[in-house]
């Protein structure tokens, strides 16, 4: 009798364990049916994108009138930018394809740059009409590829799971269609140089920010260590580990880790090499009950960044989540904003100490100046604004544009019904540069 129980159980055990393990092959193969289609129809979307651009673009040759330039060219951008978006969602991160990726930022950069500008005053010259034919043949030259790819891709039923698994094995085989494919178009793209968009163009890499602007020797690891400890005004009793960032980083700098054995916090800091600035800061532990305000907060941030001879600062924007005050400062020079030189920090409410400190845009941003004299008067800026607005605050400030140039603004604090704006006005030409809507105060729901 014992026996056939015994054999009974491992019978139902034995069939268990095959009913689990068909379930878990019939999940496995949902997953990776989910994800073939979600590359296929990336895939066949990209092919489907690259068509419309190259003849958007070519569309844009035969255009004179700005009435119709402006909106073919806001469509390049348009297309340029969701095929871009596109090649994200494809399994090509452990293949080189960064080439075709800045071409096609770049792409919608040109085309958004001429697109927004005033083409009756400011037509489009004999250069950039050059530059969009060679676009338009560039552009040729990838969607044939793609096209390429894509009929084989069809017709021999590849699959991009064999992609994704022989990129991430470092298993690249030679007849591999799709890899080959699009290392063609990769290697199309190079020949396609970055002064082809013409002289006054900056490429998508050009402005990616960095600290060449700071200045100061390169500090050692040791002169880090002694840095994190002033910055962050430690005891003494913290474990202090440096790592320095090594070959590869854009930009050379420490990785600090401090912890401190007593509280069981940790502290992440990173440190420029050249000149020692501290480029962000952040502390791992939970903030009690709250004992000062957000305006205690805001002097305490001031009087940090004096300390630490950031000076000429002065608060842009305060908000509080839970018990955590979160400041942003901009610099001030003869009375005008310097916007793109701001510095974000977290200061717990409990016991006033900064918990996050960032400095990566003030360090990458800051330099000396010449702030040139306004074309136009406060007053005609203010002609500019909706007269909807009731105006509370105006200054002068430098603002980051949308095609990533400094320009000099009025800068217009006002309400409209029951919300707050700010709006900056070229000063040079009074053109209505960038709006923003302030956050309200969040409500709080479900409360009772």
């Amino acid at each position: 009798m014992l026996r056939i129980l015994l054999i009974a159980a491992l019978s139902i055990g034995i069939a268990g364990t095959a009913y689990w393990g068909y379930r878990e092959h019939q999940q496995k193969n949902a997953i990776l049916i989910h994800a073939e289609n979600n590359y296929q129809r990336a895939f066949h979307d990209l092919t489907y994108q690259i068509d419309l651009l190259h003849d958007q673009i070519g569309t844009t040759l035969a255009m004179n009138s700005r009435q119709s330039l402006s909106p073919a060219l806001a469509e390049v951008w348009r297309l340029a930018s969701e095929a871009h978006a596109t090649v994200g969602q494809l399994p090509l991160s452990l293949l080189p394809f960064n080439k075709t990726e800045e071409f096609l930022s770049n792409i919608g950069s040109f085309s958004y740059r001429a697109a927004i500008r005033d083409l009756d005053k400011q037509p489009l010259n004999n250069e950039e009409y050059k530059t969009l034919q060679q676009l338009y043949k560039k552009s040729a030259d990838i969607q044939q590829e793609l096209r390429n790819v894509q009929h084989l891709v069809l017709e021999n039923n590849l699959r991009w799971m064999d992609v994704e698994l022989a990129l991430a094995t470092n298993n690249r085989p030679n007849d591999n269609t799709i890899i080959d494919g699009f290392k063609t178009v990769e290697k199309n793209v190079q020949s396609y140089n970055e002064t082809d968009f013409g002289p006054s163009f900056t490429n998508v890499e050009k402005r990616t920010k960095g600290f060449e602007h700071i200045s100061g020797k390169k500090i050692t690891k040791e002169e880090a260590k002694q840095i994190a400890k002033t910055f962050l005004r430690l005891k003494g009793n913290e474990e202090i580990q440096v790592v320095h960032s090594g070959e590869g980083a854009s930009d050379a700098f420490y990785s600090v880790t401090i912890k401190n054995p007593k509280t069981k916090s940790e502290t992440y800091m990173d440190i420029t090499e050249k000149g020692g600035y501290p480029i962000w800061v952040i502390e791992n532990r939970p903030v009690n009950k709250q004992n000062i305000s957000l305006n205690d907060a805001t002097i305490r941030g001031l009087r940090f960044l004096k300390q630490h001879k950031f000076n000429n600062f002065e608060l842009y924007e305060s908000t509080q989540y839970d018990h955590v005050a979160v400041l942003t400062f901009v610099t001030a020079q003869n009375g005008v904003r310097i916007y793109p030189e701001s510095i974000k920090m977290k200061i717990a409410l409990d016991d006033g100490n900064i918990i996050g400190f960032s400095a990566r845009d003030y360090l990458s941003s800051k330099r000396e100046r010449t702030i040139p004299k306004p074309a136009i008067s406060i007053e005609q800026a203010r002609k500019k604004m909706n007269p909807n607005v009731t105006i509370m605050e105006e200054r002068k400030a430098i603002i980051m544009n949308n095609v990533n140039q400094e320009v000099l603004c009025y800068e217009f604090l006002g309400t409209l019904g029951d919300d707050t704006y700010r709006i900056f006005i070229n000063a040079q030409n009074g053109i209505e540069e960038k709006v923003e809507k302030l956050q309200n105060p969040e409500p709080i729901y479900g409360e009772i």
